[in-house]
């Protein structure tokens, strides 16, 4: 059954129902079960994770591509907990202690979906915590902290690509032509001038940008999701 749910822009940003309503439009919760029971049951020796399908609550699976996207979208980080930089609540090792109950099983592989400086500083902002199945599927165990900022979609659209960033560059250079007087530079405020403004306002722009982000070692979002190395 898919989630119906609509987001208000302006609230804070529930990463978890975010996930949920993203993925969920787009399949069968019968066939994302039994697809990743089949995967997985050709892949246990190498996630050690032994767990009985029956006990699994469907819409907690996630494959790798869908939490991928995500993370693409709102610029966040998928990597192995133990480049964590937060703590565990007590409520999420208890999920984990009962799902080692109920299927007899030492649980190991855990990943976390966060923003990037979660995994560099002590911060809580909205992390969810998986266990691997095997095949690149993934089962959602907690979530915690609190939800994200609701523009963070928005403010993460430049660095999706280079083609986000052109487009706004361009735009922040029309706005910065538009706020700037054209008496200052020239008697003639025709078109000519300024375009003339506008072309130079947009070099301007770009070799900014260009210097804090090589200084600043900044990279696209689908470059960084699940590198343990960029920490931007």
């Amino acid at each position: 059954m898919l989630l119906i749910m609509k987001l208000n822009p302006l609230s804070p940003t529930n990463l978890e129902l975010v996930l949920r309503t993203s993925v969920e439009k787009k399949r069968s919760s019968i066939s994302i079960l039994q697809q990743a029971k089949n995967l997985t049951s050709q892949d246990r020796f190498i996630t050690k994770n032994n767990f009985d399908f029956d006990q699994l609550e469907t819409k907690n699976i996630f494959s790798l591509e869908e939490i991928k996207q995500v993370c693409i979208d709102y610029r966040l980080r998928f990597l192995d907990i133990t480049y964590f930089k937060g703590t565990i609540p007590q409520t999420a090792k208890n999920k984990i202690a009962a799902m080692e109950d109920t299927h007899q099983t030492e649980l190991g592989g855990f990943k976390i979906m966060a923003p990037s400086i979660m995994f560099r500083l002590a911060k809580t902002d909205d992390p969810l915590l998986f266990v691997p199945l095997g095949n690149d599927y993934f089962y959602l165990i907690h979530k915690w902290g609190k939800d994200l900022h609701p523009l963070r979609k928005l403010r993460m659209l430049p660095f999706q690509n280079i083609w986000n960033l052109l487009i706004f560059l361009l735009g922040i250079s029309y706005l910065l032509t538009l706020a700037t007087p054209l008496g200052m530079f020239t008697k003639n405020t025709d078109a000519t001038a300024f375009w003339m403004l506008y072309f130079f306002m947009f070099k301007a722009v770009v070799s900014v940008v260009l210097f804090c982000g090589i200084a600043l070692g900044k990279n696209f979002n689908p470059a960084i999701w699940n590198s343990k190395y960029n920490k931007t």
